[in-house]
């Protein structure tokens, strides 16, 4: 009798072990640790300094992660030159590390991911970089381990809804269907906003492979929500365009930007400073076309980042002098990118706004190069 009791006694103990880690779990105590599933992660890579480098080197390739149909920022097409070939503003930010790295801004090779590989593949070591159009939160860099580049697009969370609803705000939405993704940052703005105006709405969440912006075109949802960005991206894929219009509130800061693994500073101090060298050369004129021309300068700078005068700063990092030279000289200066794909040469026609060199009223600025 007193067996069978110590066993009623340590069941009850264990039951009520288990209430009490079922009810903090609910609530995320401050003490629990948020980790990734194991079965997202095929195996986690875990590089040192200049590991990430050396690989690539030996593969003779760059790996990115890059999002698929959508344009201005990432998609596929058909050239009559190249055949298939990727094109975009997160795709030259690639091509631009390539060029540093090889001289040649062809040495990257594609590889498309969506809201619930990107990660996994960057820290799995499938991809050296992702250029996706990914924000930078704190959870995400010191969660996941993540280490983000310099932010090539500041951008915000807003609303596309169809013109025959005759609003202009999302705060005439009371009681509306919203679609938003699974796997980013979306849902939580969307919670954040609507709560902060005490309207009331109806969550879509919308699991990947499906997409939000199919569910609102099929009538599943009265108003779409992502990256404003995005939205102007997908409108030009609707068949009527004209009749969807991107509602005035931004309910969120969104900085968009490429991201490198945790552990090896050498790959994310390249990375970054080919950003910050596209950047530079906008602020000082330097373009495609006319970087031969400034050999000649008496600007020093220019001469440290192009590699044409004495200073190696390039060796610092284990590259090529004039690996920067390479970089712009691939696809051009920052607002040459941002206007051959998103400005209004493109058909996107997003302004610069807040994305414009801090020397024309933006808030892109660099480090100095020395």
């Amino acid at each position: 009798m007193w067996i069978l009791s110590g066993k009623v006694i340590v069941a009850l103990v264990w039951a009520l072990w288990m209430i009490a880690v079922d009810s903090t779990a609910e609530g995320n105590p401050p003490n629990k640790q948020l980790i990734p599933k194991k079965e997202e992660i095929k195996e986690e890579y875990n590089p040192t300094y200049g590991m990430t480098l050396a690989r690539v080197k030996e593969r003779e390739v760059v790996l990115c992660g890059t999002k698929e149909d959508f344009p201005g920022f990432s998609e596929m097409i058909w050239t009559d030159e190249y055949g298939q070939r990727w094109i975009g503003f997160d795709v030259e930010i690639c091509r631009a590390v390539a060029a540093a790295v090889f001289g040649d801004a062809d040495a990257v090779e594609f590889i498309e991911v969506d809201g619930n590989t990107r990660f996994t593949y960057l820290i799995d070591g499938t991809i050296d970089v992702l250029s996706a159009a990914t924000t930078y939160t704190f959870s995400r860099n010191v969660l996941k381990k993540l280490e983000f580049l310099p932010t090539t697009f500041y951008d915000g969370q807003g609303f596309i809804v169809r013109k025959t609803l005759g609003v202009s705000s999302a705060k005439q939405m009371e009681g509306a269907r919203i679609c938003f993704s699974s796997t980013g940052t979306s849902a939580k703005n969307i919670k954040d906003f609507f709560k902060k105006h005490f309207i009331q709405y109806i969550p879509i969440e919308i699991e990947p492979p499906s997409r939000p912006k199919s569910i609102y075109l099929s009538g599943g949802c009265d108003m779409y929500g992502t990256d404003r960005s995005g939205l102007a991206s997908n409108r030009l894929q609707f068949d009527d365009p004209e009749w969807h219009i991107i509602l005035p509130e931004i309910i969120s800061k969104e900085p968009l930007g490429p991201l490198v693994r945790h552990g090896d500073d050498n790959w994310a101090d390249i990375g970054r400073w080919v950003l910050n060298a596209l950047v530079i050369a906008e602020e000082k004129g330097i373009t495609q076309s006319n970087i031969d021309s400034w050999k000649d300068t008496k600007d020093a700078e220019i001469h440290r980042l192009l590699g044409t005068g004495d200073d190696d700063m390039m060796a610092m990092v284990g590259m090529p002098k004039d690996a920067m030279y390479n970089a712009i000289k691939a696809g051009g200066n920052y607002g040459e990118i941002f206007e051959n794909n998103l400005g209004a040469t493109s058909g996107i026609n997003i302004e610069r706004g807040v994305n414009a060199s801090w020397t024309k009223g933006g808030i892109l600025y660099s480090p100095p190069f020395r």
